[in-house]
């Protein structure tokens, strides 16, 4: 394989330049000796206005061509000022990956190109993986950097209305409906909010928390995010450089509300939806909205963005005679912390991150604090294991490494995270063993694939260990398992056996109901039906109704983990711009 600087990006301009020839030429041939039998594609918008992917030679080739046709792809070459080409290992494999940069006849993209040598074609270099992803459109640039606006509309007039004065009336909207309406100003929120500000579509977000960040600001007293601070930045605006390793829920919340304000975006809290229907032949919505002081306010935005959450609406089993039990019962997202329950005994149903967490809470509170776990549970300790996933942002941009972020098919992603999570258990074994040795059950994701694909299709099941492991190891927390319990009663859980665990508090770590069910009950049920299954893969390659128009025209779901909302806000922003530029028809799928 190619070894110096300048040999690989020979190498690569070499690729680029048939690449370029064969798809003007539309050449079947061509293209095909430019690609491994076993190869990928994904496309994110920029040549099929889909987010779509493509497994081996012969499914690429039966849409590339097509595709390119349409877009008209032209001018490939190195992206200057990225990383340039190099030899990575990706999910096992070798190759030599490079950030390029194209046009089409509407936009311009970035891409990414893995190429690796084919020992039955003269080592000829041929494209393992290939991305090409629309970055932004023409005409419709960001105003950054050299283009930023000149705020000559207040600084030349000193009889008119000053900033203040535009950014009170642009938030109040008096005479005017938004183009788009955002439910939420958590992450999600608030990143597409920001990528469609700056695309000059008119954006309203609403919340029904008093603060913008009390998504957060509000979840029990010891959190902190359990990935690392270099993956969760937000759009254009990067935490300061001094911020812990691990930022604290409070902290998060309070930057989320300096962020709405910094990056002018147009917020109403203490407003919730109460629901809405589609007008087809208007092709807008018509919704109401329920202010602080109970007043009501309907507005026919042309889109709506539901920016709710994977964690939304919260589950509440039924479990046999809980409404029996005189203690106290709280969802996980009503706890706050443990200093009330000092001395007291509590019960927590639920071993993922919040059941864990609540649990040695309360235990550091001085709770007598059982655990009972209901199904089995991925666990993994939060260093170095649970960062692994993320090692790449640990050098190199926060733009390169979410391109590499976007470029891996989900194939591709799944072996990654196989051995990924073999790795973890290794260096867990101590401390599984030790989980084994009580019986905790565990588990390791569907075919080992770990933590992040729990996360991708269920939105939980697995817990970073921060200490409540050790603290079950040891006997500290107790654990018990839920097939114990034959049932609830007055003074807490009655056992098969007869016995029983008082309690004081009940703390049901249950996770939350899928988004689905808060779409049936804003917008009813032939909304509901024709959105269908949100978030997880189903039989296909991408996310399910996620980051993407829907089969309902004008509505979009967009939710995640910060660096997932980062990169997949501009996605959904540009399929919105495109939308209201005749570009892109109104609903779609992926």
């Amino acid at each position: 394989m190619l070894d110096r600087t300048q040999d690989l990006a020979a190498g690569v301009d070499g690729w680029l330049a048939d690449f370029a020839r064969a798809i003007a030429a539309c050449d079947p041939a061509a293209l095909s000796g430019l690609f491994h039998a076993d190869s990928y594609w994904r496309d994110v918008l920029a040549l099929s206005w889909r987010i779509k992917t493509l497994n081996g030679r012969d499914a690429i080739l039966r849409e590339l061509p097509a595709d390119a046709r349409a877009a008209a792809p032209f001018a490939f070459a190195i992206a200057p000022g990225r990383a340039a080409p190099r030899h990575v290992t990706r999910a096992g494999t070798d190759s030599i990956e490079a950030i390029f940069q194209f046009e089409t006849v509407q936009g311009r993209g970035f891409g990414i190109v893995r190429l690796i040598p084919d020992a039955a074609d003269s080592r000829r270099l041929k494209a393992w993986t290939l991305l090409t992803a629309l970055d932004e459109l023409k005409g419709f640039e960001e105003p950054l950097g050299a283009h930023r606006p000149r705020g000559q509309s207040y600084s030349r007039d000193f009889r008119g209305p000053n900033w203040l004065d535009q950014r009170e009336a642009a938030r109040a909207y008096a005479d005017r409906d938004p183009t788009v309406l955002v439910i939420g100003a958590g992450q999600a929120g608030l990143a597409i909010a920001a990528r469609l500000t700056m695309m000059q579509i008119d954006t309203l977000v609403v919340d029904r928390e008093t603060r913008i960040g009390d998504n957060w600001r509000k979840r029990y007293h010891a959190l902190t995010l359990h990935n690392q601070v270099q993956v969760n930045h937000m759009p254009y605006m990067p935490f300061p450089p001094n911020w812990p390793v691990y930022i604290p829920k409070d902290k998060l919340a309070n930057w989320f509300e300096a962020y709405a304000e910094a990056m002018e975006l147009n917020v109403w809290t203490e407003t919730e939806l109460e629901g809405g229907s589609y007008d087809e032949a208007a092709a807008r919505w018509e919704v109401t909205l329920r202010r602080a002081d109970g007043s009501r306010r309907v507005m026919r935005p042309v889109h709506i963005v539901m920016a709710t959450g994977v964690s939304g609406i919260p589950n509440r089993p039924e479990l046999p005679g809980l409404a029996d039990y005189n203690g106290t019962v709280l969802h996980s997202s009503q706890y706050g912390d443990g200093e009330a329950w000092a001395g007291k005994r509590a019960l927590v149903i639920g071993t993922g991150n919040s059941g864990h967490d609540i649990a040695q809470d309360l235990h550091a509170s001085g709770a007598d604090v059982t655990m009972v776990q209901r199904a089995p549970t991925l666990v993994t300790n939060i260093e170095p294991s649970a960062q692994l996933a993320y090692a790449a942002y640990n050098d190199g941009t926060v733009e390169d490494n979410d391109l590499i972020a976007a470029s891996m098919p989900l194939a591709l992603g799944r072996r990654s995270h196989q051995m990924l999570t073999a790795q973890s258990k290794q260096l867990d074994q101590e401390l599984l063993d030790g989980l084994t040795r009580i019986g905790f059950r565990l588990d390791f994701g569907e075919d080992g694939t770990g933590w992040q694909f729990k996360y991708l299709t269920r939105g939980g099941g697995y817990y970073f260990n921060v200490g409540c492991s050790d603290l079950l190891v040891s006997g500290a927390v107790k654990l018990i398992q839920f097939d114990r319990i034959a049932r609830f009663g007055v003074h807490g859980a009655e056992l098969t056996d007869g016995t029983g665990i008082d309690a004081d508090l009940i703390v049901l770590a249950t996770g939350y109901k899928p988004q689905e069910v808060l779409v049936r009950r804003l917008f009813g049920d032939t909304t509901a039906d024709r959105v269908g299954p949100i978030w997880g893969f189903g039989d296909g390659q991408e996310l399910r109704n996620m980051y993407t128009r829907t089969p309902q025209p004008g509505l979009y779901f967009i939710a995640g983990s910060l660096a997932q909302c980062r990169i997949n806000s501009k996605f959904l922003a540009l399929q919105i711009k495109a939308i209201e530029q005749g570009l892109l028809p109104a609903s779609g799928s992926g």
